[in-house]
């Protein structure tokens, strides 16, 4: 059964990613804030020329990510270039501000008008190459009611790629996506165990058969692999497949878009 989310217009809608360069203090930062918004608008330009369906920001160049926080420059440049994104692209958008620095991302997303988060540590804890990432729900949806943002939506990561999950491993995909909806979140996402890797087909009926918030694929998805999981997605977060070469760090590429668009259009008939 698919559950549809009101902000998109198609019913299984596709997101692509904008990485943005590296931010200002991070140890790969090369380029002025004007060069970072200007290759983030022609990629949003590029999405939107191509009929994907929302975009969504990550400064997944700023590697190695910190814990759970980041400094005020980030946040202040992520939110000058997310609105800018927005404005351009006039699709629903969405951020995610590494690592696992959730409020930072609510305060991004409420400055620049945005329409989603996604965040780690929502339900449970993992441990991640940056170390221990707490849940953070409780937290996080008392601040975004402080600051009046609350028609920004919260997508939640399960069992987190990139990531230990051994301390709750008692735990199941399913029991994890049901306590992402008990705690109010908007919408869970699954993903393989890196970036690129497919989910497992058992990981999203889990989720599917305990919880009734959308269940977005999270990475892994390409044209070829598309129909083994139209079916089961309620949606597709696309990164690498949507990159030169399916590299993420790389530009986007308009033929991949262009012909992962017309799959899934088929798909949809």
């Amino acid at each position: 059964m698919s559950a549809k989310n009101s902000l998109f217009s198609s019913p299984k809608p596709v997101i692509g990613m904008i990485h943005l360069e590296a931010l200002p203090g991070t140890p790969a930062s090369r380029r002025s804030v004007r060069e970072i918004q200007s290759l983030a608008l022609r990629e949003a330009k590029i999405y939107r020329e191509e009929g994907v369906h929302g975009i969504m920001i990550e400064n997944m160049h700023d590697a190695p990510y910190l814990r759970a926080e980041v400094g005020p420059e980030i946040v202040a440049v992520m939110a000058i270039v997310a609105a800018a994104v927005k404005a351009a692209a006039k699709l629903p958008c969405g951020v995610q501000v590494l690592a696992g620095a959730n409020t930072e991302a609510m305060a991004v997303a409420h400055a620049a008008g945005l329409d989603f988060i996604r965040v780690e540590g929502f339900a449970f804890a993992h441990v991640a190459d940056e170390g221990l990432i707490q849940a953070t729900a409780a937290p996080l949806l008392r601040y975004r009611k402080q600051i009046g943002a609350d028609h920004v939506q919260v997508w939640a990561d399960v069992k987190q790629k990139h990531s230990s999950h051994a301390i709750t491993a008692d735990i199941g995909i399913g029991d994890t996506a049901e306590a992402v909806e008990f705690m109010r979140g908007d919408a869970v996402i699954i993903t393989g165990t890196v970036t690129g890797d497919p989910p497992r087909l058992a990981d999203i009926r889990a989720a599917k058969e305990h919880c009734r918030l959308p269940v977005y694929l999270g990475s892994g998805v390409t044209a070829q692999n598309l129909t083994k999981y139209y079916t089961l997605a309620d949606g597709f977060i696309i990164g690498s497949h949507f990159k030169t070469d399916g590299l993420w760090s790389n530009t986007v590429d308009v033929k991949r878009i262009a012909h992962f668009m017309k799959c899934h259009a088929q798909l949809g008939k």
